[in-house]
């Protein structure tokens, strides 16, 4: 079996305007695994990023990768963790991604033009309501991750909260027949029975808005 290689990203936010935090996000090309679509800035781990453990190593690859796609530079020690992501098996490229949130350093954003063709700093309600409306393209790792972010006002609250739970672990399974991306703790996700009033930690994604339960 192939080992499945590490990449790590980045959530860059800022304080904003009218008690909401800002996210920087970033269109790729309209080519590869996430070809058009609004991510956060990350990649795959390299020779150069690596450390004695894993999140070291993709601490390193997060700062690195976000350097060089945008510019902006953040220091190692300052990101918090925030998920950990493991891919669907249907997936033709596949990587386990970490996932850190840092608030951004001054400076403007210079893009690197093979990684990404836009930017935008942007409230995560904001960006899910674009989303909603089919006019901003994300996937389940993005969405759920904005969605996280919805409730916190200021940076500060944010990192802190983040700082004292637990790390999130998403080992993502797919439901193309009903549209569904299952996460351990909902009662199918194992292919056991979905009753009305069952445990849920799904996403439903066959058709827009999309729609989040987690009970």
């Amino acid at each position: 079996m192939t080992e499945i290689p590490v990449a790590a990203t980045l959530v860059l936010v800022r304080d904003g305007h009218a008690g909401a935090i800002e996210v920087l996000l970033l269109q790729r090309p309209d080519r590869g695994a996430f070809a058009g679509g609004w991510v956060f800035p990350g990649g795959r781990v390299e020779p150069v990023d690596e450390a004695p453990d894993e999140e070291t190593t993709a601490r390193n690859a997060a700062v690195r990768e976000t350097a060089e796609e945008t510019g902006l530079v953040v220091h190692p020690d300052a990101l918090v963790p925030l998920s950990h992501w493991s891919p669907p098996e249907q997936l033709a490229t596949k990587f386990h991604t970490w996932f850190f949130a840092a608030e951004a350093s001054e400076g403007d954003v210079v893009l690197q033009e093979a990684e990404a063709v836009a930017s935008m700093w942007i409230r995560p309600a904001d960006a899910l309501k674009l989303h909603g409306k089919g006019e901003l393209r994300l996937f389940p790792p993005t969405w759920v991750t904005l969605d996280t972010l919805l409730t916190f006002p200021t940076v500060d609250a944010a990192l802190s909260s983040l700082a004292s739970r637990p790390l999130r672990r998403y080992a993502t399974k797919q439901d193309h027949r009903r549209g569904l991306a299952l996460w351990e703790g909902d009662e199918a996700y194992d292919g056991g029975p979905d009753t009305e009033d069952g445990p849920r930690h799904r996403l439903h994604v066959g058709a827009l808005p999309w729609r989040f339960e987690h009970r």
